[in-house]
């Protein structure tokens, strides 16, 4: 199967669901029973726990819901106006190379900001997407969090279309206290879902397409 299959959630889903359906697609995949897969979607307001989070970057929950999970990273708050992506590949047939495989992720991000008029940068000591403001100020608009299985990928990033930043504040963000989170809609873009969506599968494209072995 040389085709990535493009899913797309129109209403906000539960985390456990996500997980149990990442869980099953990458066995399809490795087994060679399902095509690789995006799955675009969002989630009810939640914080996950990545493999290195530590207690003490949980602020405060306020009753929102937290999940430990597999994924590489430290805290992060998922909810609606942000988008997740689950990226499902075969590393396998993509070069055996997950540092190359992250730094697609970054410049998928990249380029689809660029649609926006967001110009969006990488740091070698954080990974991640981030904005630069006039002044020099830097926030992160887009997480990367991804854990691998046999070469086959699972979880994947989020980009801050619209959320209400507040619940940023709970935690201490993927461990950073010296930067801040912004989203598309805090620097003046009014996107939408559908537009946000649109932009991402072009870029996609423009990233991965031409990668496999």
């Amino acid at each position: 199967m040389t085709s990535v299959r493009w899913k797309v959630s129109g209403r906000p889903v539960a985390y456990p669901d996500a997980v149990r359906s990442m869980e099953e697609t990458a066995a399809g995949i490795r087994a060679g029973e399902a095509p690789e897969t995006v799955w675009l979607l969002e989630h009810p307001s939640l914080f996950t726990a990545g493999t290195s989070a530590r207690d003490d970057e949980l602020i405060d929950a306020g009753g929102i819901p937290v999940y430990r999970t597999g994924r590489g990273g430290r805290y992060t708050w998922h909810g609606p106006g942000q988008q997740v992506a689950y990226v499902m590949l075969d590393l396998s047939r993509r070069g055996h190379d997950l540092h190359a495989f992250v730094a697609d992720l970054e410049a998928w991000i990249i380029r689809t900001l660029a649609c926006f008029g967001v110009t969006g940068q990488c740091r070698r000591d954080r990974v991640g997407v981030w904005v630069v403001d006039p002044c020099g100020r830097e926030d992160k608009i887009a997480a990367i969090g991804i854990r691998v299985r046999r070469w086959v990928t699972f979880h994947g990033i989020s980009i801050n279309r619209a959320p209400d930043l507040a619940s940023y504040a709970r935690i201490v963000p993927c461990g950073i206290r010296s930067h801040g989170v912004t989203s598309l809609a805090a620097l003046g873009v009014d996107a939408d879902a559908g537009a946000l969506r649109a932009a991402m599968e072009e870029t996609f494209g423009e990233v991965f397409q031409n990668v496999l072995r």
